[in-house]
């Protein structure tokens, strides 16, 4: 689950992080008050106005402006709120801003430089350990500091029997340039950040950039927070956070009903229950000149109803051209959902689209019986090398 700018930072005060203070705001009116109370808080003159939508590149896109008096607060934000926002991470549509952060100005002078770096948390894979990745080189794009100038990424891995360990947070306010009240405060920061990383189950922290000011404080600037959906139900006011308007809609519907649906960009539906062989459906559209237009695991309690509303989510994404549907009956009996099929094709009226049925497992010859006798313009098949067969052929 994905957390806006302001719940990460929110989160990573909690535990201690230093950040960069801000109100969030929903009407200019409240985004002139929250600059007012930013300015009686902290003295800041000056505020940064953010555009609070799960996607980076804010800045690019001109989701992110300085504001230099409260007339601008006001103008700015009014610009900002209602706008379709459109960055790298985007779709071409982009994202409409609900909210916007006030920001407070930490960009104040003073006897030294501000400098700007890069710092996340995640877990390597490879090696099954969690991993701080750092650079001196904040706010740029992560990926194009690696395709450029790869040597000016450095990573700090975590035995996950003795967490981080004093002397590796030193290192990265080392390998950072950093030295007296700087190099203590980054390493305050790390460590702060690696136990909120820990703590609230999340998948990966990325700050971006994390910014020494001219008065050598460490201040987080940004944030993005991905919590472990697996871990919600120990966090209830983490799961309170989350935005169902910056999520996909037809995700979100299939997730009410308890359905395991991912939205892709393909033109075939797919219908499948269990992940393994839903993945292995995908494989074969893809070898039978298909893209895949969803992963849609039915699970193993898949019922006629089930089954008819996992087509009514497939048939609401235009691009979808054909669906198949392959149905192991292990648990689930496959005359239920064969019956299933049936009962959305007539309940759906007119569907325009081919259908491709393999059912194989429990009461699978019952299953083909019903969906051949039902009269309906469904494509029944029992080999796996006849679904993919059947898909290439609707179409070419």
């Amino acid at each position: 689950m994905n957390l806006h700018e302001y719940q990460g930072k929110e989160l990573l005060n909690s535990f201690g992080v230093n950040i960069q203070r801000g109100i969030v705001a929903d009407t200019p009116e409240k985004a002139v008050e929250a600059a007012k109370k930013l300015a009686e808080e902290t003295g800041t003159g000056w505020w940064v106005v953010k555009a609070q939508v799960h996607a980076g590149g804010r800045g690019k896109g001109g989701g992110v402006k300085l504001a230099k008096s409260l007339d601008e607060v006001k103008s700015i934000s009014n610009d900002i709120l209602g706008m379709m926002l459109i960055t790298p991470q985007t779709s071409a549509e982009g994202k409409k801003v609900n909210q916007v952060l006030i920001t407070e100005d930490v960009y104040y002078p003073g006897e030294s430089e501000t400098s700007e770096f890069y710092i996340s948390v995640l877990l390597n894979r490879a090696t099954g350990r969690n991993m701080i990745m750092y650079s001196t080189e904040g706010g740029m794009d992560i990926e194009t500091v690696a395709e450029n100038t790869p040597h000016l990424i450095f990573t700090e891995e975590v035995d996950p029997k003795l967490g981080l360990l004093g002397f590796q947070a030193r290192k990265v306010a080392f390998n950072l340039g950093l030295s007296g009240k700087a190099f203590k405060e980054m390493t305050k920061f790390v460590s702060s950040l690696y136990t909120a990383y820990i703590k609230s189950d999340s998948s990966m922290f990325e700050i971006n950039p994390v910014l020494k000011t001219s008065d050598d404080k460490i201040i987080a600037v940004d944030s993005k927070v991905t919590i472990d959906d697996n871990a919600l139900y120990r966090h209830k006011d983490y799961a309170a956070m989350r935005d169902l308007r910056e999520e996909n809609a037809i995700e979100v519907e299939a997730n009410a009903v308890g359905l395991n649906y991912v939205d892709l960009d393909g033109n075939v539906g797919c219908m499948v229950n269990g992940a393994g062989l839903a993945m292995a459906t995908m494989d074969l559209i893809k070898q039978s000149g298909g893209e895949p237009a969803n992963f849609l695991d039915v699970g193993g309690t898949a019922d006629a109803e089930r089954v008819e509303t996992g087509f009514r989510i497939i048939l609401k994404d235009p691009n979808v051209k054909a669906i198949l549907v392959n149905i192991f009956g292990g648990i689930v009996r496959c005359d239920r959902v064969a019956q299933g099929v049936v009962d959305a094709y007539r309940n759906m009226g007119n569907i325009e689209v081919p259908i491709i049925v393999r059912l194989q497992g429990t009461n699978a010859t019952e299953a083909k019986t019903l969906i051949e006798e039902s009269g309906l313009d469904v494509i029944s098949v029992t080999e796996f090398q006849e679904a993919a067969d059947r898909v290439k052929e609707v179409l070419a």
